[in-house]
């Protein structure tokens, strides 16, 4: 697997990070287990990024993720997400609102360490904008975490260029995570140049639509109410039938390469800059020889500005949340 650097930071990593959120929440059950045996062949394969966070499940995502990176201390990077109000003993969750406040970013991390196992956060991403909190603040209160050598790296996630380049002026940012894929190219306006010209890596999570570009979803495909699929619009039957043209342009240039869809959309992110790394999720085996595989396509100038063009002509049905 080669590796890439966030920024202009020495935190290098595998060119393909994992999501691991589905491994615990939001989705069916899985056995522990079994997704720590996942975790381990991941890192066999060389993936050494892989991203949780305090509310994916609450905490059990951590504590997965933790315990089955242990025996691989020094040798992987976890990133992991503050930012959620506390629901008493149910920890926290998206619903129940936003808390970035210093004394609550500080708690969190006290926390993570523990779950993580670890004795200090590679990477500390801010979930979302807290408007209720000055990013300022926030900032503050890693650098603090930084200092105290509680946490080496400091993330933003959903964050727009404004926001970035006021934080990054307290404590240089070292990752921004956004959702970007080859049908959700909105942080090309403003947050990608951004990122670029402070020396900022970028993390695109659901690089995958969700498993949508895959091609292996149709109108007949059923989610579980716990899945956050059940809820998408653009996982209706309509938006699904309507957006097959997408899948279509992957499956066709994915035909020259000898390459799968899937293959195809992380390629196609790889290709756009050096300091991108896509964290698609995955709990199976053969979907992450897949995904792993997709380092290995090389898109030319020619097959991007193909790519650009057929989707410059294409309208997406349908919101991302």
């Amino acid at each position: 697997m080669q590796t890439r650097q966030l920024g202009n930071t020495n935190l290098e990593v595998s060119a393909l990070g994992l999501g691991c959120m589905r491994m615990s929440f939001g989705d069916k059950p899985t056995d522990k287990q079994e997704m720590i045996d996942f975790l381990h062949k991941a890192v066999e394969r060389g993936i050494t990024f892989f991203d949780t966070a305090e509310v994916y499940g609450p905490f059990t995502n951590e504590e997965l993720v933790g315990e089955a990176l242990e025996p691989f201390r020094g040798q992987v990077v976890i990133a992991t997400k503050f930012g959620f109000k506390h629901d008493g003993d149910k920890g926290p969750h998206p619903r129940v609102g936003l808390d970035s406040r210093p004394e609550q970013i500080k708690r969190v991390a006290e926390a993570s360490l523990k779950r993580l196992r670890v004795d200090a956060i590679d990477l500390f991403y801010q979930h979302r904008p807290d408007p209720a909190v000055p990013i300022e603040d926030v900032a503050g209160a890693v650098k603090e975490l930084i200092q105290a050598g509680k946490v080496k790296h400091f993330g933003l996630s959903e964050a727009d260029a404004d926001l970035i380049r006021r934080a990054h002026a307290i404590q240089p940012v070292t990752a921004v995570q956004s959702e970007y894929s080859i049908w959700w190219t909105s942080v090309e306006d403003a947050v990608l140049p951004t990122c670029e010209e402070l020396g900022i890596g970028f993390v695109p999570y659901s690089p995958l639509g969700r498993g949508y570009l895959t091609g292996k979803i149709d109108e007949n495909t059923t989610y579980d109410s716990t899945d956050i699929r059940s809820r998408n619009p653009r996982f209706t039957p309509e938006a699904i039938r309507a957006n097959r043209v997408v899948v279509e342009l992957l499956e066709q240039i994915a035909g020259k390469k000898g390459a799968t869809p899937a293959q195809i959309a992380l390629a196609w992110l790889l290709a756009q800059k050096p300091w991108i790394v896509p964290i698609p999720g995955s709990r199976k085996l053969e979907r992450l020889d897949e995904n792993i595989g997709a380092a290995a396509v090389k898109l030319t100038a020619e097959n991007l500005r193909e790519i650009r063009e057929a989707m410059a002509h294409i309208s997406v049905v349908g919101d991302r949340y």
